[in-house]
C-alpha cells in the first residue's frame, strides 16, 4: 500500500471517529504535558543538542554581523 493510499485510510478513519463523538482531543494540559516528555527525550541525546546549540550560536552570529554592517552606513 502506498503512502497516500494509508493517509487517505487514516483520515476517513479520523473524521469517522471525530463524527461519533470518539476521537481523542488534547486539551491544553495534556499537549503542554506531551511537548514536555518529547522535549525530555529529544535532550537525552547530546550530540543533538550540541547541533542545535551551534546553529543557534552561528545565527545569531550572522545575525550581529548583517546588523553591524547595516549600521555602520
Amino acid at each position: 500500500m502506498d503512502a497516500a493510499m494509508q493517509r487517505a485510510i487514516a483520515s476517513k478513519g479520523g473524521r469517522a471517529a471525530h463524527a461519533q463523538g470518539v476521537a481523542h482531543e488534547f486539551n491544553s494540559a495534556e499537549a503542554r504535558e506531551a511537548g514536555r516528555k518529547g522535549g525530555v527525550a529529544v535532550s537525552r541525546n547530546r550530540q543533538h543538542m550540541a547541533e542545535i546549540g551551534k546553529k543557534g550560536g552561528e545565527a545569531a552570529h550572522r545575525k550581529r554581523q548583517k546588523d553591524n554592517t547595516n549600521s555602520s552606513v
